[in-house]
């Protein structure tokens, strides 16, 4: 076998370095010093955003106005729109005077009608009064019967007027009979005067107005109310007129 090299030929290298090999124990101290600093700068940035985030709720909820249109001033200061608040502030107090105006319209609408109501009610009654042209000059111009608020109490109003050129006093008597309900069955009963009579003596010119009240006992319905006139020395009643009971 022939040889390439000679015999007892040393063998160099161009160059030779030598480095000592880390121990286990010192890659494991690297390895946990740079974690902790991983988890320190991930922390940190997880507190800085959970901060951030918390003060842009803060914010929205110290600006936000409810539905009902409410308006704190003192919470509107804290935040940085005061512009927005102070326009939203003057808006609100437009609307709620507005909503007063409106309400003073409405109450003086009502009371304007009640007076018209009143007036023309005046008005008829006195054009009914100077007439004259009612039977035997006499008028029934009104009878009403109203239950009132307490359990079984009602109360009636008649008033009477008479027309013509220079009337004279008409003297008469009136008589009233209610007509009850109980258990399907009605009854009629008069309205008795102070002295337990049945007639209420009148003597008047152009008005007369009576009015009273009556109890029931419970249990007991009244279905109407009769009123007749009668003339003095007269059996037959010159007027009749029946009324419902009203609430």
């Amino acid at each position: 076998m022939k040889q390439i090299f000679p015999k007892n030929t040393p063998l160099f290298s161009s160059r030779v370095v030598v480095r000592s090999y880390p121990s286990w124990k010192y890659r494991i101290v690297v390895i946990l010093i740079s974690c902790l600093v991983l988890f320190s700068l991930a922390w940190g940035m997880f507190e800085a955003g959970k901060q951030s985030r918390n003060s842009l709720a803060d914010d929205f909820t110290e600006e936000k106005l409810d539905h009902n249109l409410s308006y704190d001033p003192a919470v509107c200061r804290q935040t940085k729109r005061q512009q927005l608040c102070t326009e939203m502030g003057e808006l609100i107090h437009q609307v709620q005077i507005h909503n007063t105006a409106n309400e003073n319209l409405l109450k003086q609408i009502k009371t304007l009608t009640y007076e018209n109501d009143q007036l023309k009610e005046k008005m008829i009654f006195f054009q009914h009064l100077m007439s004259g042209n009612s039977k035997n000059g006499i008028s029934i111009y009104q009878f009403q019967l109203k239950e009132t608020e307490t359990p079984g109490k009602y109360r009636y109003a008649l008033t009477l007027t008479q027309g013509g050129k220079r009337p004279s006093d008409f003297k008469g008597r009136v008589r009233l009979h209610v007509t009850l309900s109980q258990n399907a069955e009605t009854k009629t009963v008069p309205i008795v005067t102070r002295d337990s009579t049945v007639d209420f003596p009148i003597d008047f010119r152009f008005l007369y107005r009576l009015e009273d009240s009556f109890k029931i006992p419970e249990g007991i319905s009244v279905k109407n109310i009769q009123v007749q006139i009668y003339e003095n020395n007269d059996s037959k009643a010159l007027l009749t007129q029946t009324a419902q009971p009203i609430l």
